[in-house]
């Protein structure tokens, strides 16, 4: 079995030798045996843990390039005439969110979608690609250690505690 140890980024996915489809939690990764869409399983092994985008790949050991394409998956479209203002209520919460230009993207979650409809938006369950922003928690996401008490609200650089 091939192994992956190297990620690269913005690749072109009709060059690659092969694809991998994988959902926003896949996309969260250190060490998995993972299979291709083709069938070919491969080993990613990285010194850390990595939150891939839709547009990195694995480089595996023989050179060979796997492209990942996000899958579809269960998400809340939800909308707004003060979108800013429910972006800060889904950042506050540090839920991945998806920001577009009139509507924002997140995990389907009944409890955020009750907050939500009671702040007034509008939400519509769809199932589509989840690319988040990487924003100041991004790459630790939620499960991030380094990131998980500072409130989030200084960019998880400053490690005083104010309690």
């Amino acid at each position: 079995m091939h192994i992956a140890q190297q990620i690269i980024h913005n690749i072109d996915a009709s060059t690659a030798d092969s694809i991998i489809t994988l959902d926003y939690e896949g996309r969260f990764l250190r060490r998995k045996r993972l299979i291709c869409d083709s069938g070919e399983a491969f080993l990613v092994e990285l010194p850390e843990t990595v939150s891939l985008s839709a547009t990195d790949g694995f480089m595996l050991d023989d050179g060979r390039i796997i492209a990942i394409s996000p899958k579809p998956e269960p998400l809340l479209k939800v909308t707004h005439t003060h979108l800013p203002r429910i972006a800060w209520h889904i950042g506050n919460r540090h839920t991945p969110c998806q920001i577009e230009q009139d509507y924002l993207l997140i995990q389907q979650d009944h409890v955020l979608e009750d907050m939500l409809r009671l702040l007034g938006a509008q939400i519509e369950k769809l199932s589509a690609p989840f690319t988040p922003e990487g924003g100041a928690y991004g790459h630790g996401r939620t499960h991030g250690h380094e990131h998980a008490h500072d409130g989030g609200h200084d960019h998880a650089h400053n490690h005083h505690h104010h309690h």
